[in-house]
C-alpha cells in the first residue's frame, strides 16, 4: 500500500486522538511535542487530509474521525494477537468439542486444575451439539453424550450421570416439600425439547412405578441451561442430569428431590480420530479427563 505510513507515525495519531492537545500526548508517548506534531503533519500529507483543527486544543476533523476508530482497532488488535502468541509460546493448542451445557456446568468449573497440571496444553473450546467432523479441522477431541457407538472413532468411557428431579427453596416454600414421587404432578413440572437423549418425566415416572398420561405443558424449554435456570427462578420442578447441577445442589440453590437411583442411559465418552489418542498432549488431556470423570462418578453414586 503506497499510502501505509511508518508504524510509529499511526501510533502518534492513535495517542493524539485520546488527548487535548499535542504536549500530553507526547507525554504518553515519551517524544518532544514538535516529534508529534511533526508526525502528525507529516501523516496529513501522505494521506493528503487534514485530521486535526488546531488550536487551544486538539480536535479531530470529520476524515480524522472516521480513521481514528480503524486505527485503534489496529493497534489493540496487533496487541492482543501478540500477547496470545506469546502466551502460546511453548505450549500446545488443544480444540475441544464439546456441548454447551456440559462445558458451561461441567467442564469449566474444571479446567484450572488441567492448567496446574498440565500448563503446557492451552485448551480451545468449542460448543455444539452437532456430529463432530474431525476431518474439517473442527476439532481435535470431542466430548460427546451417547452410547458409546463411534466405529469409526477412538472413544473411552467417562462417566454415567443420575436424572432426579431438583426445585428451588423459593418453589418449595411455596409448594411445600413432596413427600412422595405421585405428589409432584401437584407441581408445576419443567420440560425440555430435544431428543431421546434429554430426560422425559414419563419415563422418570415409570421407573418410580408410576403410569402417567403426557404431562399438561405451558413451556418446553430450549436447552438444559435454560431450564436449570428456571427451576432456579422457582418456575417449576425441573428434571435434571447431576452433571448439570453440581454447584446449585452444593450451594443450596437447587435441592434434590427423593434418593432414586435413576442412571442416565446415556452416558459421556471422550472421542478422537483413531490414531492421535497417544500424542503426548492428547493422552494428557485424556488422562486427566477419566480421572475428573472419575471423581465425579463417586460423587454421584
Amino acid at each position: 500500500m503506497r499510502d501505509l505510513p511508518p508504524t510509529a507515525t499511526l501510533r502518534a495519531f492513535e495517542v493524539a486522538t485520546r488527548h487535548a492537545t499535542f504536549t500530553s500526548a507526547s507525554e504518553e508517548l515519551h517524544v518532544t511535542q514538535s516529534a508529534v506534531s511533526h508526525q502528525l503533519k507529516n501523516l496529513e500529507e501522505i494521506w493528503g487530509l487534514q485530521l486535526f483543527q488546531r488550536g487551544k486544543s486538539l480536535s479531530l476533523t470529520p476524515a480524522g474521525a472516521a480513521l481514528a476508530p480503524i486505527v485503534r482497532e489496529f493497534f489493540m488488535n496487533l496487541e492482543a494477537t501478540l500477547s496470545d502468541l506469546r502466551e502460546q509460546k511453548g505450549r500446545v493448542r488443544l480444540k475441544v468439542s464439546t456441548t454447551y451445557s456440559f462445558a458451561l456446568k461441567w467442564l469449566l468449573p474444571r479446567l484450572p486444575s488441567l492448567s496446574q497440571q498440565h500448563p503446557e496444553i492451552l485448551v480451545t473450546l468449542d460448543t455444539t451439539d452437532k456430529a463432530i467432523k474431525f476431518s474439517s479441522g473442527e476439532a481435535d477431541v470431542a466430548i460427546r453424550l451417547g452410547t458409546g457407538n463411534y466405529p469409526a472413532l477412538f472413544s473411552e468411557f467417562m462417566f454415567r450421570e443420575h436424572i432426579f428431579p431438583v426445585a428451588s427453596p423459593d418453589l418449595l416454600s411455596r409448594f411445600g416439600m413432596p413427600r412422595k414421587p405421585a405428589e409432584l404432578l401437584r407441581y408445576p413440572l419443567l420440560t425440555r425439547d430435544g431428543s431421546d437423549l434429554v430426560p422425559k418425566w414419563e419415563i422418570w415416572f415409570q421407573h418410580v412405578g408410576l403410569g402417567i398420561s403426557p404431562l399438561k405443558e405451558s413451556v418446553r424449554f430450549a436447552d438444559t441451561n435454560m431450564t436449570v435456570e428456571a427451576a432456579l427462578l422457582g418456575q417449576g420442578i425441573a428434571l435434571a442430569r447431576s452433571g448439570h447441577v453440581e454447584t446449585e445442589i452444593s450451594d443450596g440453590s437447587l435441592v434434590r428431590l427423593f434418593d432414586v437411583p435413576f442412571p442416565s442411559p446415556v452416558a459421556y465418552y471422550f472421542v478422537c480420530p483413531k490414531g492421535i489418542e497417544s500424542q503426548p498432549h492428547i493422552a494428557s488431556f485424556r488422562r486427566w479427563l477419566i480421572q475428573e470423570a472419575m471423581k465425579a462418578q463417586l460423587a454421584y453414586e
